[in-house]
């Protein structure tokens, strides 16, 4: 294994840091660039839930093992998320160009990746306590945000196996409303 790639496997098997934002909180608006498809473009978390609620993924590295099977796996039950009225959009410390590729590859172009700077990582709590290329490392977190803003669900476990289920499942009891 390489010595980056054997960093970034320790750093993302840490556990994360334990704080998150609780449900019924204020999901703090941002404006960032992100990525569908390779496309780059600008996104605003306030015209993004215009739409209705959102699900804001945060991982901790594009081009890792438990990043692609998380984003593969978005990327298979988006069609379910659009169904509940929801978007999704996956969140990384990472640069956008190489978000760019990941949403090309690992998503699909099924769903929007973008770019978390350090007050949209301390806004949520996502920091992981670690950097990765001069990055700070984010926390594997899934927020529900509610058209109004607010935070419905909230999921934060470095194994990326139940994230996709449970959010799904939050969007569907809010939609049920």
């Amino acid at each position: 294994m390489r010595p980056l790639a054997a960093l970034a496997a320790a750093l993302l098997c840490a556990a994360p840091a334990a704080a998150t934002l609780a449900p019924g909180a204020r999901a703090p608006d941002f404006t960032t660039r992100g990525a569908i498809a390779g496309k780059v473009f600008t996104l605003r978390l306030a015209e993004q839930l215009k739409r209705g609620p959102v699900v804001l993924y945060f991982f901790p590295a594009a081009f890792t093992g438990g990043c692609n099977a998380e984003a593969r796996a978005f990327a298979a039950k988006v069609d379910e998320f659009r169904r509940a009225g929801a978007t999704v959009v996956g969140m990384s410390a990472d640069p956008v160009e190489q978000l760019a590729k990941f949403s090309q590859s690992e998503c699909a172009g099924r769903f929007a990746v973008a770019s978390a700077g350090p007050a949209v990582v301390k806004g949520f709590d996502v920091a992981l306590g670690r950097q990765l290329a001069g990055r700070e490392v984010t926390s594997r977190t899934s927020y529900v945000i509610g058209r109004d803003g607010r935070v419905a669900f909230v999921h934060s476990d470095m194994n990326p196996a139940e994230h996709v289920g449970l959010t799904l499942a939050a969007v569907q009891r809010l939609a049920a409303r």
